[in-house]
């Protein structure tokens, strides 16, 4: 059973203002019926330590991706997943987490892929809680097992592949869904990132990359500039000024080193902005950065496609 939305006035100016709710909102409402907390860190420990009463811990890597197809789980494992956690396909589910929110809401990008209808993120996540000193515990949450129905994962609704960048670099796309929208390229890291000039320290090996640079037309907006004070998001009118050089009607993919810096990026576009065709490409950097005969660009601009990418996208 879903749970009213935040009416918070300062959600009102956003799309999609029911995606968000605030700390006052879910102190308020922890015990609801049909409400789901989950936290989801980029940290796995930090639940340990303290967290949201009655939260249930989900590991944004472990629990969510396979490590053999080096693919997020299926549909089986989500449905098993999901029954295990004792969530319904109607509830409310809240997603928080260290670092701005960023795991959370790759965490919340996942469970739209699986079409679970509402899914909000705590705004400031769980800096924000912690730093209004509200309550926390220990206790670890047992839920009573679900019968949450089988699904199948859509990566149609919102994810983008290799291929799907290439075809916004020239190349045709067989079925393009938005043919004659214009296409654009969003790089959410860091400048240095995006310029090649600094070589990421990857905490993990499937990460790291073995150039530097970004995907040739792909704009730079650090997924930080749309936190503000207290690890809230920005006002839309901030918004709107920080992704001024995009238009609501653009196809546009985004993407970071493995795609969960980005899934906030995407949420912002979504949600809070309301562009109607926004794409994450989870496989991000990490995949495009090693990939034999992917075009790259070094430097702060975003530069041209190179000739024989655009005339055959051909990869070795």
């Amino acid at each position: 059973m879903p749970v009213a939305p935040d009416p918070a006035p300062n959600f009102a100016t956003f799309a999609h203002p029911h995606r968000l709710v605030t700390t006052e909102w879910l102190s308020a409402n922890i015990g609801a019926p049909g409400l789901k907390i989950i936290e989801s860190n980029e940290d796995v420990l930090l639940y340990d330590i303290g967290h949201v009463p009655g939260a249930i811990k989900i590991d944004w890597r472990g629990d969510l991706s396979d490590p053999v197809t080096r693919d997020y789980i299926d549909g089986d494992r989500f449905t098993e997943l999901m029954r295990a956690k004792g969530i319904q396909r109607d509830d409310t589910v809240v997603i928080y987490g260290d670092r701005d929110n960023a795991q959370a809401a790759h965490t919340l990008w996942l469970f739209t892929l699986f079409g679970h209808a509402d899914v909000r993120l705590l705004d400031g996540g769980r800096a924000g809680w912690l730093s209004e000193e509200r309550d926390t515990t220990f206790d670890v949450t047992y839920p009573v097992r679900s019968d949450y129905p089988e699904v199948r994962r859509d990566d149609s609704i919102a994810r983008a592949f290799r291929d799907d960048v290439l075809a916004h670099l020239g190349k045709p796309a067989a079925g393009d869904r938005l043919r004659g929208a214009r296409k654009g390229l969003l790089d959410v890291r860091a400048a240095e990132e995006y310029a090649g000039e600094v070589a990421p320290k990857p905490d993990s090996p499937e990460a790291s990359a073995l150039r530097g640079g970004h995907i040739p037309t792909a704009r730079n907006v650090e997924w930080t500039r749309a936190i503000g004070a207290g690890g809230r998001f920005r006002s839309r009118a901030e918004l709107d000024e920080i992704y001024g050089d995009f238009t609501d009607s653009d196809d546009l993919i985004v993407y970071s080193r493995i795609g969960e810096r980005s899934s906030l990026s995407w949420f912002v576009l979504t949600y809070l902005l309301g562009f109607g065709a926004v794409r994450n490409y989870d496989g991000s950097w990490a995949e495009w950065g090693n990939s034999v005969g992917m075009p790259i660009v070094k430097g702060t601009e975003p530069g041209e496609v190179p000739v024989a990418a655009k005339a055959t996208g051909k990869r070795r």
